[in-house]
């Protein structure tokens, strides 16, 4: 049976059952309160002392006890001889056409004196109630009232009672199945719903999500469900989607050097003549492709040991003394370029710096670099590996020089902040990161590296911390990207810093250059 019909069925049966409770203990009531009116009048009822002695005196008993209206009511009296005998005289009986059936001896009637009882009729369905008496010289009498007005009036109130229960149960069928229908209406819609959703409309949702019924609630609490449900199929997809085009990219960056190889080497077998000077060039190619190789399977595996089991160091690492070492080899290895430590700055502070240093003339220029040489530097402490972050130090230093004209600054700043969309850490217009937002007001060590050069563009930097993405040669201005990474070296980085809880961040735009942000939980002041 549905769920519709089992609420209607049993709101039936509940509803008779208490209809009908109530109509049992009515009549009981009622019949019981009518017999007990009934038997107080029989007990209250005495019969005179001279009517004894009249029914056993032949003189007056004919005129006195058979004129009619002798007794009040419907009372009838039927005396029994000292001998235990029914007596022929009885009083109110006369012209009456029925009468109750009495035995014909005391001991026939089986009543016990002052109780009384129910007997049936000498004729017809009528009913008498009987009480014997105790009269003079040992004689008996018994008195008697018809039932006919109880028996009368507890059967007009069956008969009420039971058309009332059936129009009961009608109006609750008929009702019911109005007011369930109408309370099982959102259900209705949640399944409506869902069949939609089971026939692969996924962005349907349940509607009567309100929180003060209790199909609102489940709705809400399916909707979540399904939100996440359909969050989970989401991220399966485009996880599905990054693994195929990361074996893709995988191979595509595997084929280049490994063809490379096979060509060179077809090539010393088939030219056996060939100069020393040729062969030592093609070993050379092929050591290199080889290296490339090599180096790209390192990366590979780097990254799949970030994936599954990180493995990190535990010690408290000076981001100052990581970003002056990082700094000093990368002015040693390229010269031509200003690559400066500065002190944390916000975001409106560095750009205002940024500004007044492409505006003011060559002796402003001066006196700046003279202000920030008197600027303190802040000792800054995260925990953490100390090789990893330095891994991920030198990898976006070499990220800016590789991708940024000859001779652009670089600066790189250090500090301690609080998350805000001010300082790091936490998302904002413009923003792009890989990982997580951390908690604001979190206290953070921050490390910055910042370049002058031509910057990215939205949907370039969306894309910046994927694996194997290279951004447009376009961008740089030199060749040295010819000869660049495999595209994995921001992936790896963003990995290692939200290993350490942390994580890696870009502010960029089109002409206004990037800012790589390590931001990682710290112990030191703010």
């Amino acid at each position: 049976m549905s769920l519709r019909g089992r609420l209607v069925l049993g709101l039936a049966v509940v509803a008779t059952t208490a209809v009908l409770a109530a109509e049992v203990a009515g009549f009981v009531v009622l019949r019981s309160w009518l017999m007990d009116g009934l038997d107080d009048q029989l007990a209250h009822f005495s019969t005179p002392r001279k009517a004894y002695q009249d029914v056993v005196s032949d003189e007056g008993f004919p005129s006195r006890f058979t004129t009619p209206g002798a007794l009040p009511s419907d009372f009838r009296v039927y005396f029994y001889g000292s001998d235990g005998s029914l007596l022929s005289a009885s009083l109110g009986d006369a012209d009456q056409a029925t009468r109750p059936e009495v035995a014909s001896t005391v001991d026939g009637l089986g009543l016990t004196v002052g109780h009384p009882a129910t007997v049936a009729a000498t004729s017809g369905d009528a009913r008498w109630r009987i009480v014997l008496r105790d009269g003079p010289d040992d004689m008996k009498a018994v008195v008697a009232l018809p039932l006919a007005t109880i028996d009368g009036a507890t059967s007009k109130i069956l008969y009420l009672d039971g058309t009332v229960l059936a129009l009961t149960v009608t109006g609750v069928v008929l009702f019911g199945r109005w007011v369930v229908r109408l309370g099982l209406l959102p259900l209705t819609r949640m399944e409506r719903t869902a069949q939609g959703i089971t026939d692969g409309d996924l962005d349907l949702r349940l509607p009567d999500t309100g929180a003060r019924t209790e199909t609102g609630r489940l709705g809400r609490v399916l909707n979540t469900m399904l939100e996440r449900l359909q969050g989970a199929l989401r991220e399966r997809e485009t996880s599905e989607a990054r693994l195929r085009r990361f074996v893709a990219d995988a191979g595509h960056e595997l084929r280049t050097p490994l063809t490379a190889i096979q060509g060179f080497a077809e090539l010393a077998l088939r030219h056996e003549q060939q100069s020393a000077a040729g062969r030592r060039e093609a070993n050379r190619l092929i050591a290199q492709n080889a290296e490339r190789m090599g180096l790209l399977v390192d990366d590979l595996q780097l990254l799949a040991k970030l994936d599954h089991e990180p493995s990190y160091g535990c010690e408290p690492v000076d981001l100052l003394s990581l970003a002056a070492d990082a700094v000093s080899a990368a002015a040693l290895g390229d010269s031509g370029r200003r690559i400066d430590l500065e002190p944390l700055r916000t975001l409106k502070e560095a750009k205002e710096a940024e500004g007044a240093e492409r505006d003011e003339d060559a002796e402003e220029h001066e006196d700046s670099e003279e202000h920030e040489d008197g600027e303190e530097l802040e000792l800054v402490e995260a925990l953490g590996d100390p090789h990893r972050l330095r891994q991920v130090v030198e990898n976006l230093l070499s990220n800016a020089r590789t991708h940024t004209p000859p001779g652009t600054p670089i600066h790189v700043r250090v500090g301690t902040a609080l998350v805000s969309p001010d300082t790091g850490g936490a998302d904002r217009p413009g923003r792009t990161s890989a990982s997580p937002a951390l908690a604001h007001g979190t206290a953070v060590g921050v490390l910055e590296i910042a370049d002058a050069g031509p910057g990215l563009a939205p949907e370039e930097a969306q894309r910046v911390f994927e694996r194997f993405y290279r951004v447009d040669r376009s961008r740089s201005r030199s060749r040295a990207h010819d000869q660049g990474g495999s595209g994995l070296g921001l992936a790896i980085a963003a990995a290692i810093a939200q290993g350490h809880g942390g994580r890696l961040e870009l502010d960029t735009a089109p002409g206004e250059g990037c800012t790589f942000r390590l931001v990682l939980p710290g112990s030191g002041r703010v």
